[in-house]
């Protein structure tokens, strides 16, 4: 059954995998890693779509990572005892 708590458990699952990805283990055997962003963009000049990505990746790493230790002991308590 597809309700809200299944929502924000997905969208909370989905943010801890986000946030655990190793930039040097994982993303750069796909060409993803930390070297091939490096490229630096003038003023007016869009990134590319894996700049955007990686910058996404990072920024919800930097932000989310207090807050989601919180958010798993609140949705491991909610689990326990309402199962």
């Amino acid at each position: 059954m597809f309700t809200l708590w299944s929502l924000i458990e997905a969208s909370l699952l989905c943010l801890n995998a986000v946030c655990i990805l190793h930039e040097e283990r994982f993303l750069a055997k796909f060409g993803w890693g930390a070297s091939s962003a490096a490229q630096v963009h003038g003023f007016g000049e869009t990134p590319s779509v894996k700049a955007q990505v990686l910058n996404l990746v990072r920024s919800i790493r930097t932000v989310a990572k207090i807050p989601l230790i919180f958010l798993n002991l609140v949705a491991i308590i909610f689990k326990l005892l309402l199962g």
